[in-house]
C-alpha cells in the first residue's frame, strides 16, 4: 500500500491512544507461562501482538477473545512440542519465545522476513541460552534459528546488553520457572533500561520474585517459582502516540489523545517532556495529552535511550525546529526492523531535511520554513519509519509518497485512520 501524504496545515480532534504493544506482548506471555486462567483487558491489536497470540496458541495456550478482553489458559513450563514457530517480523516476540522454546525438544523459528527481522542479530541471547544447557543452531546469529532444549538449567548466566534489552527480558521471563536458582549478570552496557523496568513490573504483577540491583545489571532469581493467573489491564501506548503528538506539534492544531497514563513506566512517556522542551503548547492531566500547535518549535539535545521507540517521531518534529537538535545514545536503533539511523536519515534527506548521522547520534538542522518533499520514500518495511515520515510529509510543500505503508500495522494498524479523523490529507492506494 502507498500512502500519499499531502500538505496539511491544520489538525484537530480527539482520539483514544491505542493499547500498548509492549505491555500486551508481555501480559500475553506471562499469562501463557501461568498454570491456570488469566484475563488481559484491552489488549493491543497489531502484527506484533498478533504474532504473540499465534505463537502461544501454537505452544498450547487456549485463547478466547471478545471486543474488551482476552482469556488465556496457560501452559506453565510445559509448552506443547511444536516443530516450527512463525513470529512474522516481531523481534521482541522471537527473542522472548527463544527462551520459552528451551522447554521444548526442538523448535525452529522460521525466517519469514529475510529483508527485515532476518537481518537482525541474536548472538547475545544464543550465548546465554547455551550457558543454560540449550543447543542452538543458527546462521551467524540470524534466522532461521533452531532451539534444542527440553531441560534448561539455572545457575550463573551472563548476557550482553549492548545490542538490545530484549535478550535480558527473555531470560528474566523464564529463569524463575527453572529448578535451580539463577544469577544473571549483564555485560558491557544495557540499552533501554526503562523497558527492562516494564518487564520486571509485569513479572512482579504475576507474583514472581526477582531481586534486581539498582543499576539493573545484576539479578538474583529463585527457581521453582510459578506465575500466578491474574487479571491485567493494558495501558495506552506512548510509542505509537508519539507520532500523533509530533504531527500535532508541527502543524496548527488542537489535538487531544486520551488514555496516556501520567505515571506510566513506558520510557516513551518522555516525549511529553521532549515536546515541552521544544516549546510545544502541551498539557498532560488526567491521563490526557492535549497539544495546541502553532508550527513553532525550538531545537534541543536529548538522550534517546530513554525513549527508543519514539526517537524517530521526535526527530521528525525536530526537522521543523529553529536551530540544531541532537538525539544521542541511540546506536541500538541500528538493530531494529531496519537501520533506523542510516536508512531513516537517507529518506529524510530525500524529503529535503538537513540531517546528519553519527554512529550513535542523529543531528537535525531544523528548517522552520518546512521541507520541499514531492518524492517517493522507501519505508524499509519499518512501522516507526512510516509513522515518522508521515509527520514530515504533512508539513512538506509538495507532500510525500510512502511506499509499503501497510507495514505500519506492525504496531499501529489504525495510524492512518486516526490521522484522517484529525483532518490529515492522506490518500491510501492499494497496490
Amino acid at each position: 500500500m502507498k500512502a500519499i501524504v499531502k500538505p496539511t496545515p491544520r489538525l484537530g480532534g480527539t482520539i483514544n491512544a491505542l493499547s500498548s504493544k509492549n505491555y500486551t506482548t508481555r501480559y500475553l506471555l506471562i499469562a501463557a507461562l501461568a498454570d491456570g486462567t488469566s484475563t488481559v483487558y484491552f489488549p493491543a491489536h497489531s502484527e506484533d501482538s498478533d504474532a504473540m497470540r499465534r505463537c502461544i496458541r501454537d505452544l498450547g495456550a487456549v485463547l478466547e477473545e471478545d471486543n474488551e478482553k482476552m482469556i488465556i489458559r496457560g501452559f506453565g513450563r510445559h509448552p506443547k512440542h511444536v516443530s516450527e514457530l512463525n513470529v512474522g517480523n516481531a523481534g521482541a516476540v522471537l527473542r522472548f519465545l527463544m527462551s520459552v522454546a528451551a522447554f521444548c525438544p526442538e523448535v525452529t523459528f522460521i525466517n519469514a522476513y529475510p529483508d527485515s527481522l532476518g537481518k537482525r542479530p541474536h548472538d547475545d541471547l544464543i550465548d546465554a541460552l547455551k550457558q543454560m544447557g540449550v543447543e542452538v543452531e543458527h546462521r551467524e546469529g540470524k534466522l532461521p534459528i533452531t532451539i534444542r532444549g527440553g531441560h534448561p538449567h539455572g545457575g550463573k548466566i551472563t548476557v550482553s546488553g549492548n545490542v538490545s534489552s530484549q535478550f535480558l527480558s527473555s531470560l528474566l521471563f523464564v529463569a524463575p520457572l527453572l529448578d535451580e536458582d539463577s544469577e544473571i549478570t549483564v555485560l558491557h552496557d544495557l540499552k533501554s533500561k526503562i523497558i527492562v523496568g516494564q518487564t520486571l513490573e509485569v513479572i512482579a504483577q504475576a507474583g514472581v520474585k526477582i531481586e534486581a540491583s539498582d543499576d539493573l545489571m545484576h539479578y538474583k532469581i529463585p527457581g521453582k517459582q510459578q506465575y500466578t493467573p491474574q487479571n491485567y489491564t493494558v495501558q495506552g501506548d506512548y510509542p505509537g502516540s508519539a507520532a500523533i503528538l509530533a504531527a500535532a506539534a508541527v502543524t496548527h492544531s488542537d489535538v487531544t489523545v486520551l488514555h496516556l497514563a501520567e505515571q506510566s513506566k513506558q520510557g516513551e512517556r518522555a516525549v511529553v517532556d521532549v515536546l515541552r522542551a521544544m516549546g510545544v503548547d502541551l498539557t498532560h492531566e488526567n491521563d490526557t495529552v492535549r497539544i495546541r500547535g502553532n508550527q513553532k518549535l525550538t531545537a534541543g539535545e536529548f538522550d534517546g535511550d530513554h525513549f527508543t521507540d519514539a526517537v524517530l517521531a521526535m526527530v521528525a518534529a525536530a526537522v521543523f525546529a529553529e536551530g540544531t537538535s541532537r538525539f544521542y545514545n541511540v546506536e541500538n536503533l541500528r538493530y531494529k526492523e531496519c537501520d533506523r539511523i542510516t536508512d531513516f536519515v537517507n529518506e529524510l534527506r530525500k524529503a529535503g531535511a538537513d540531517v546528519e548521522e553519527r554512529q550513535s547520534e542523529i543531528i537535525v538542522h531544523g528548517r522552520p520554513q518546512g521541507v520541499t518533499g514531492g518524492v517517493e520514500i522507501n519505508a524499509h518495511y519499518d512501522h516507526r519509519v512510516i509513522m515518522a515520515l508521515t509527520v514530515v510529509g504533512l508539513r512538506s510543500e509538495q507532500g510525500l509518497i510512502i511506499n509499503d505503508a501497510h507495514h505500519v500495522a506492525k504496531s499501529y494498524p489504525h495510524y492512518f485512520e486516526h490521522l484522517l479523523s484529525l483532518g490529515a490529507q492522506i490518500e491510501l492506494v492499494q497496490e
